[in-house]
């Protein structure tokens, strides 16, 4: 594979970019390559720089859950562009971007919009903290919620791939009221609330571990956290942004069932768009200004381009359904997977829920952040690099989901499960 024009604007852009890149994992450091340029994608496929076609499961981390430049979508955006881009302003389609959440998750009575993940992360936990008087948060090892300072501790998929489990620039009193629990691990938990008593304001997870590699919930472990922060007072916040609108329409909540106080979101709901969003309980939400003390604002929230991708993404999802097949594709391929190593007598872990599934080269069930580091990186580093050559584009790091859209083909998924049977067989 020819990628001369990618390596070139590399270099290039590590000269004005630190590292080359706005975001760590997509540097490739961890498998030792260059990094691709993206010209243009269409439905599952993505283009690069020097021209070589590549069948995506990273669908920019999650967001293009339609695939690439859905007609519908675009059109919508070419619509809205013509009448401006940003006003700085109320308008209809927050309302009605909200309204259209509100009613896919229940338990968000009210919604504030933002920019971004990382915004909702920081702006929800300054509510929880406002709204019960407490400053401790428990978190859990491995589960990332944005580049937000307190959050920032074994933060998940990029700090793990990078080595870096806390970041520099981090001062120790951000994070001296952030608590670490275990995934999957409810004895982790109230062993932490039963040393901090009335002391905790917030339990934060992401109810489906998208960024230590994708790891779900063991039966009765999120119920349990409901249980726990119900007794003791404690707001449970879900960390919808990735598993939102992609494992069910509803969220991971819905197809738990399991009710959170708050939720945070971001990716589909702005239809590959820059967007985030917070919202809970009306009696939470109204603490935010200017309806209540707790300040939080944003030039750009509610941007009508966001907004306009992301209504129409959601009215697609809500009208057509797209789950029950989603679902069927990701658990597919993720059979494949298995089935390919288990006759190439290779240890793998495999999990998929809706369109979101993961992998890892390992021989013990993967269940929390220190499996997921047990795993073997070395292998997936040649296994990456083998799927590239082959047209197949994943997150360069063992620590990532991986994404089913719409828009993949059944010639899509033979072709990967194909490639991976081949990768497996390389050494």
């Amino acid at each position: 594979m020819q990628i001369t024009q990618s390596k070139q604007l590399f270099s290039r852009a590590q000269q004005r970019i630190p590292g080359g890149v706005n975001s760590p994992v997509r540097a490739f450091k961890s498998v030792n390559m260059t990094p691709l340029f993206i010209t243009r994608a269409q439905g599952s496929k993505l283009y690069d720089a020097d021209g070589n076609e590549f069948i995506d499961f990273v669908g920019s981390w999650g967001p293009m859950i339609l695939g690439h430049a859905h007609t519908e979508v675009i059109r919508k955006l070419e619509e809205t562009l013509l009448k401006g881009t940003s006003f700085g302003a109320p308008t209809e389609g927050e309302i009605l971007l909200a309204e259209m959440i509100c009613e896919a998750v229940p338990s968000v009575e009210m919604l504030r919009l933002v920019n971004s993940g990382t915004e909702a992360a920081m702006a929800v936990l300054r509510v929880a903290r406002g709204y019960t008087g407490r400053d401790k948060i428990i978190k859990f090892e491995g589960c990332y919620h944005g580049s937000v300072d307190p959050l920032l501790v074994q933060a998940g998929s990029g700090a793990m791939t990078l080595g870096i489990p806390d970041s520099p620039g981090v001062p120790a009193s951000f994070v001296e009221h952030t608590l670490q629990a275990k995934f999957n691990d409810l004895d982790s938990v109230i062993k932490l609330v039963e040393g901090n008593s009335s002391k905790i304001a917030a339990v934060i997870i992401e109810p489906v571990a998208g960024n230590m590699g994708m790891i779900p919930p063991e039966h009765g472990f999120l119920q349990g956290l409901r249980d726990l922060c119900d007794r003791e007072g404690i707001l449970l916040i879900f960390d919808e942004v990735m598993s939102g609108f992609r494992v069910d329409y509803g969220g991971a909540q819905a197809l738990f069932g399991v009710v959170p106080d708050m939720s945070i979101f971001g990716k589909i709901i702005g239809g590959g768009l820059p967007v985030g969003a917070y919202g809970g309980r009306q009696d939470i939400m109204l603490q935010v200004a200017p309806a209540g003390p707790v300040y939080q604002a944003g030039t750009l929230s509610g941007n009508p381009l966001a907004v306009a991708a992301g209504l129409s993404t959601l009215e697609i999802l809500r009208k057509e359904n797209p789950y029950p097949e989603l679902g069927q594709k990701t658990s597919w391929l993720s059979g494949e997977f298995q089935s390919a190593a288990e006759s190439a007598g290779v240890p793998l872990q495999t999990r998929a829920m809706g369109g979101m599934f993961g992998f890892f080269f390992s021989e013990t069930p993967v269940r929390n952040y220190q499996d997921a580091l047990n795993s073997d990186v070395e292998r997936f580093k040649r296994f990456f690099r083998s799927m590239l050559n082959q047209g197949i584009y994943m997150a360069p790091s063992a620590f990532e989901s991986l994404f089913v859209s719409t828009a993949h083909s059944e010639k899509d998924l033979e072709l990967t499960a194909k490639a991976f049977r081949k990768a497996l067989q390389e050494k």
